[in-house]
């Protein structure tokens, strides 16, 4: 009988924070969690209900300040708790999956890293990796599969919210919703168009620049809550995957 190897995955991003269940590789019952600490450990302990006995929290987090926290929780419900972090990737349950080429590894955001294991796992290498979260982040992974660093730009809420704090008369555009209009015909549209595909366009730069200063062929794989809007009716001919930040913190903290 093959063995259940569980964990409970938590990635805790600027904006929101997303939970599920992993399960040999499998990531279900996911939720994204905007209230907080509070609506995100009540998610997980949700998850836990349904569990025989306690088990691993494997932890992302770019939130420094979320991560006491967390700890808390952890041991308060005797769940061994496992933050990705460089030394992990090496030798835990990704071990050997990728090697890292980088002046300071310790300073990489766990959530790239996530992600690289993750992708390279479902999608091999050579594979880009770009996370449309609060911020752009991307990952590069060769083709002998070595982590070589990678790209932070602004995301859209960042884009979205320097428009409207540092203008008079130009307001919070939503996001996430709604196309690209043919043409500006009133303030909104005309912010509407300029992000999205101005946005797009970096998105675009980006995967050209780095395919060309490493002369590979990327796969290109995206993730984050803006990637499947941003990338909607557009001929950039990404891998959408929404779950690939949990299966890769798992995947790394799967001892």
């Amino acid at each position: 009988m093959e063995r259940r190897l569980r964990l409970i995955a938590v990635d805790v991003g600027n904006t929101s924070t997303a939970v599920g269940l992993w399960t040999n590789g499998r990531v279900s019952k996911v939720a994204h969690c905007d209230g907080g600490f509070a609506e995100a450990s009540a998610a997980v302990d949700a998850l836990l209900d349904g569990l025989p006995s306690p088990v691993p929290l494997a932890y992302v987090s770019v939130v420094p300040k979320a991560d006491t926290k967390w700890r808390g929780f952890a041991k308060r419900r005797r769940m061994d708790f496992r933050q990705v972090n460089p030394e992990r990737l090496v030798h835990g349950g990704a071990g050997g999956l990728i090697r890292i080429d980088y002046p300071k590894p310790e300073t990489i955001g766990a959530d790239r890293l996530a992600d690289a294991a993750g992708a390279v796992s479902r999608y091999g290498a050579p594979v880009l990796v770009m996370d449309f979260g609060t911020a752009l982040t991307a990952a590069v992974v060769t083709r002998d599969g070595v982590w070589r660093g990678g790209v932070i730009a602004p995301g859209f809420p960042l884009m979205r919210d320097y428009l409207f704090e540092r203008t008079a008369k130009l307001p919070r555009m939503e996001i996430g919703r709604g196309g690209v209009p043919k043409i500006g015909r009133s303030t909104e549209e005309a912010m509407r168009f300029g992000a999205i595909v101005g946005y797009r366009g970096m998105v675009r730069e980006i995967a050209s620049e780095l395919s060309r200063n490493f002369s590979e062929r990327f796969r290109l794989v995206a993730t984050g809550g803006f990637a499947r809007w941003v990338l909607a009716e557009t001929d950039l001919d990404f891998t959408i995957d929404p779950t690939l930040t949990l299966y890769g913190a798992g995947l790394i903290c799967a001892d």
